[in-house]
């Protein structure tokens, strides 16, 4: 099948960046959203611009009773694993456990939760879990503390979950996506800010070595194709150039 119409998707990180991109794009498709946030306000604004076919629900996505209410009570077709923490910006001798794990306590976390969930419910034959990893998770991130090893981490919580499913015969499609650094998005001016500063450049120089800049929107897009396509790849690069299955 291609570019199905899921009755009712679950993004996390619906607020803002790319959760707020994706939560458009399959609403406009005609997919009814629940968007995951923990901020209220945030959420609020998300369903003025998008009206009756996004229900807000505030809360913490890594937090386990959250996670099994919300599959429970509005039963999925699509999970899109968005929620993410802001990493600490610094070398490694500058880092505490505390920051250097961050995204390992909210990324991380959040996707084994909700692929855990999706599997022990289970979801519905046919069903897709998107979890957003980083192209970090290929190149590294030295200012980041462990936010690659934690996108690396989602990588292979997929694939655990893929052969799950499979063994299982539940018919659960899991797939990864791996962005590239952006300055579209709240976290990713963060990180241009952080490389720029360690390269002694500013950063309108920097972002020129990331053209073609992503947008949340070319992200969206990616997602409403993966999660459509049954024949599509487990894993993909997503750039400014589109969208490029690895392996």
């Amino acid at each position: 099948m291609s570019e199905t119409t899921f009755e009712t998707a679950v993004v996390t990180g619906a607020g803002r960046g790319f959760g707020r991109a994706i939560a458009a794009a399959l609403v406009a498709g005609g997919t009814r959203v629940v968007g995951v946030a923990r901020e209220e306000g945030e959420l609020r604004a998300v369903r003025d611009l998008l009206g009756e076919g996004f229900t807000a629900v505030v809360g913490d996505a890594t937090d386990e009773g959250l996670v099994r209410d919300v599959i429970r009570e509005y039963r999925p077709g699509l999970l899109v694993l968005n929620a993410g923490a802001t990493p600490h910006m610094a070398p490694l001798q500058e880092h505490t456990w505390e920051t250097f794990s961050r995204n390992w306590h909210v990324d991380t976390r959040h996707v084994f939760l909700w692929s855990r969930a999706a599997l022990v419910e289970p979801l519905a034959p046919g069903s897709v879990v998107v979890a957003m990893s980083s192209g970090a998770a290929l190149a590294g991130s030295p200012l980041s503390g462990g936010y690659a090893s934690a996108k690396q981490a989602i990588r292979y919580i997929r694939g655990y979950a893929a052969e799950e499913s499979e063994r299982g015969g539940l018919g659960i499609r899991f797939v990864a996506l791996l962005p590239q650094l952006t300055p579209a998005t709240g976290l990713g001016s963060v990180g241009v800010a952080g490389y720029a500063a360690r390269q002694g450049v500013d950063p309108d120089t920097f972002v020129e070595g990331l053209e073609p800049i992503l947008s949340p929107e070319q992200v969206a897009k990616a997602v409403v194709h993966v999660a459509g396509d049954s024949s599509s790849a487990s894993e993909y690069r997503v750039s400014g150039a589109g969208l490029r299955p690895l392996g």
